[in-house]
C-alpha cells in the first residue's frame, strides 16, 4: 500500500501541472488578414493551369 504522503504529493504535481486551463486567445490574435491582389488582364497561365485539379487519366499518361 502507498503511504499519503505519497499520493499526497503525486497529488499536488499533478494539480501543478494540470490544475488550470491555458489563458483564453482572443479572435483577433488568431486571424490575420491580408489584401488580395487583384487580377488584370488575362488570367489564364498555361504553365500552373494543372496546379488546381488533377486528372486520373493524365497521371496515368492515359
Amino acid at each position: 500500500m502507498e503511504s499519503t504522503g505519497t499520493k499526497d504529493s503525486a497529488a499536488a504535481a499533478r494539480h501543478a501541472r494540470f490544475g488550470s486551463l491555458p489563458e483564453r486567445i482572443r479572435y483577433e490574435d488568431m486571424v490575420q488578414e491580408q489584401r488580395s491582389t487583384p487580377v488584370t488582364g488575362d488570367a489564364y497561365d498555361p504553365e500552373r493551369s494543372f496546379v488546381s485539379w488533377s486528372c486520373l487519366a493524365l497521371d496515368l499518361g492515359l
